[in-house]
């Protein structure tokens, strides 16, 4: 893909930064810029967890994935507040297209909640200023508390309709997302079809700790990045990161085209 050289995208770290770090040790030419896929489970700002991009001069950019509010709040300030990150908050993508390495690449963090929206089911709430209607006609066993811990999981970490609306119009080469499209058996099609809305040829996705690189009938292709690997645009690994999961056949419809290989049998687990 033109444009994509030099850009590394990064599977769920889970505080695993150290494969970050060796990676980029490793490395005789930096990349030129990180785009970070989700599940990093920041227990500090996301500024002092990403010094080994940033001492570098690499500029990160990132989603979140479900994981991210895990800690509650206070993780997910460490990640998203700009108080904490005045340099990496801007490199959110959620919800917009940013160009980066002379490619325009979309956002999209989360996952599908039920409560929210479960494709292909139409979404049960639209926007989040609904959530907390929504929550007070939950029955009596749930405590105030216990609404609001729940209102604000998902107003952080679910897929929601109206984030979905502030990409269409827009065009974009690659989307970037945590949850899978149905390359991946637990995956959604409703992830394809914003791919397409954008013109976007390439989805890259963590969140199942598979490496596999999937191609659809029209070419659309997807790259899941397993957990703390470091993967090119290509399918090619940069470093590698955990064990990563076995996929196995592909889905009907889609054809496996690769997986990223470099050291996969002599990670440190």
């Amino acid at each position: 893909m033109d444009g994509a050289e030099g850009i590394v995208f990064i599977g769920d770290i889970h505080r695993r930064w150290n494969y970050v770090e060796a990676g980029l040790a490793a490395m005789a030419t930096p990349p030129r810029a990180a785009v970070l896929l989700g599940d990093m489970e920041c227990h500090a700002p996301l500024d002092a967890l990403a010094a080994p991009f940033l001492r570098r001069g690499i500029p990160v950019h990132w989603i979140f994935g479900n994981h991210d509010y895990d800690g509650g709040p206070e993780m997910w300030a460490n990640l998203a507040a700009p108080e904490r990150n005045p340099v990496t908050a801007a490199g959110c993508l959620h919800g917009r297209v940013a160009e980066i390495g002379g490619l325009r690449i979309a956002g999209l963090g989360g996952v599908f909640r039920r409560r929210v929206w479960e494709p292909p089911e139409p979404p049960r709430l639209r926007a989040r200023a609904e959530l907390a209607e929504d929550l007070a006609r939950l029955d009596a066993s749930w405590s105030a508390a216990q609404r609001s811990a729940l209102g604000d999981a998902l107003a952080a970490m679910a897929i929601w309709p109206e984030d979905w609306q502030a990409l269409l119009g827009k065009r974009a080469d690659v989307l970037v997302t945590h949850e899978a499209p149905s390359s991946h058996p637990a995956g959604a099609p409703a992830l394809e079809d914003l791919a397409r809305a954008l013109g976007a040829r390439l989805i890259v996705h963590g969140h199942h700790h598979v490496n596999t690189l999937s191609v659809a009938p029209d070419g659309l292709r997807v790259l899941g990045v397993a957990a703390g690997w470091g993967v090119a645009a290509d399918g090619s690994t940069l470093w590698p990161g955990e064990a990563p999961r076995w996929l196995g056949a592909p889905p009907s419809g889609w054809r496996l085209a690769g997986r990223a290989q470099a050291a996969a049998n002599t990670v440190d687990t």
